[in-house]
């Protein structure tokens, strides 16, 4: 099945009128036929874990190289092998190996720090750890933040008659809008740190519009869970009595310092280059992966077994992650080379979309565009595709582009709470929840959720943050 596929899609690549790859890749000589296999990326990661979810669990690995094999196949037959390697290692060394292992390091940090005790779940409390883990986000991670904390909100609540309402914050808040002001937040914005752009340049750009977001979501929270709490009467005796919170781990965090180091180095020291494979590799961004893969080694030595084991902490959601975007990075080859060709290429009508009459960037279709796909679809490789349509160029974006970056930034990162699958921790808090007794709602449930909540939120951002 695999050989006739890529068989059938090399023919029709092949025959198609704009369907050549040039020496240089192009874009304004491919076809749209090429983004099929990255759209089927997207749509497998989208559809199966809820129409198949038994299939998904034993397979993505195998879904994931087929459509990454759509792509290289063709590619090595239209362009030559020496194209697709080169294209590859392109790919391999300056993005996937980059991302995985910043990754890996966070997940493995994040999964070292354990926060014991339990305290009482009250509006004030639980808006307070709300924040914290919003904050925390952004320095370890959406998912980093998410697995510390999920934990302890359960616990401080598991004695509340309602406390769905606090679950579907905390998937707002700490599982994506938190993540929106450094590079370690979630994923997009490392992405868009590895193409150059600085790394407080969304600390400083995306500051108004997270403590705006959080701000109006941490109040909203606050009164909605103050009416709950003084509705509730008597409340169900905790299972897990108040004791005071100890954390566990500490060397953790002088880990997360040295990751940061790291990252920063990287971005500020040369220390000169080499090529292999084509491909230009920065020594400085060699250390800062070796790091990455030191600060993991690190902290499994360093951390107790059993804090990881009561963390519930596993190897399973990097193994996902690292399968699925080896798939999507290799995907999404074509797809950028289309979009570099801007209104010369085969997606001249999406960039029509995002275009002022005058030929300006239209901020609010960039930051909803964006959002809408990444509130479906992965928000990392969303966020790579609207990136390359606004140009591509970091320098051009930070300065006289930033209004238009940080409508992207945003909307890749912030929307991806609209649903279960716009953001990778959304649906491990909704499962480990769901563990704990907590009755969260179906998949069209906390959609109506979000489109009560959320929705209104990104209106009014539109209006006082990306209407020009």
């Amino acid at each position: 099945m695999l050989r006739l596929s890529s068989l059938a899609l090399t023919a029709a690549l092949t025959f198609l009128p704009q369907a050549a790859f040039a020496a240089e890749f192009d874009g304004a000589s491919l076809g749209p036929v090429w983004a099929l296999p990255f759209a089927g990326i997207l749509l497998s990661i989208a559809l199966f874990p809820l129409l198949a979810p038994h299939f998904w669990e034993h397979h993505q690995g195998k879904i994931a190289a087929l459509w990454g094999l759509l792509v290289l196949i063709p590619m090595a037959v239209v362009a030559g092998p020496m194209t697709a390697i080169h294209a590859l290692a392109h790919t391999a060394f300056l993005e996937y190996i980059p991302f995985i292992l910043l990754l890996l390091a966070l997940f493995t940090v994040a999964g070292g720090i354990l926060v014991r005790g339990n305290i009482h779940g009250s509006p004030g409390t639980n808006t307070m750890l709300l924040a914290l883990g919003t904050v925390l986000a952004s320095f370890i991670g959406t998912t980093g933040a998410s697995m510390v904390m999920i934990r302890p909100v359960m616990r401080a609540n598991d004695d509340r008659r309602h406390n769905v309402h606090v679950i579907v914050f905390f998937i707002f808040l700490v599982s994506n809008i938190g993540g929106s002001l450094t590079p370690l937040g979630d994923p997009p914005l490392f992405l868009g740190f590895l193409r150059g752009v600085d790394f407080f340049w969304t600390t400083t750009h995306l500051l108004p519009e997270t403590l705006f977001a959080s701000g109006l979501l941490l109040a909203l929270f606050y009164v909605i869970d103050l009416v709950i709490y003084r509705k509730e009467g008597h409340i169900k005796p905790d299972p897990t009595p108040d004791n005071p919170v100890r954390v566990a781990g500490g060397i953790n965090f002088l880990l997360i310092f040295i990751i940061i180091a790291a990252i920063l180095m990287s971005a500020t020291v040369d220390l000169g280059r080499i090529t292999v494979l084509g491909t230009e590799i920065e020594l400085a961004n060699a250390l800062r992966d070796f790091i990455m893969i030191a600060v993991t080694i690190i902290s499994l030595k360093a951390t107790s077994k059993a804090s990881r084991i009561e963390n519930g902490f596993s190897w399973g959601p990097i193994k996902e992650v690292a399968k699925l975007f080896a798939g999507i990075f290799i995907a999404i080859i074509p797809v950028l080379a289309i979009l570099r060709a801007g209104a010369d290429g085969a997606f001249a009508p999406l960039v029509a979309l995002v275009s002022n009459p005058d030929g300006s960037a239209n901020n609010a279709a960039y930051f909803w565009l964006t959002g809408g796909l990444s509130s479906f679809l992965d928000n990392a490789p969303t966020y790579l595709v609207f990136f390359e349509l606004a140009g591509g160029n970091p320098q051009q974006l930070m300065t006289a582009g930033a209004m238009t970056l940080a409508a992207i930034s945003a909307g890749a990162v912030f929307m991806g709470a609209n649903s279960y699958i716009g953001n990778a921790p959304n649906f491990m808090v909704y499962a480990i929840a769901r563990e704990g007794g907590v009755k969260m709602p179906s998949f069209f449930g906390y959609l109506l959720w979000s489109g009560v909540i959320l929705i209104p939120t990104f209106l009014l951002m539109t209006l006082l943050f990306f209407r020009a």
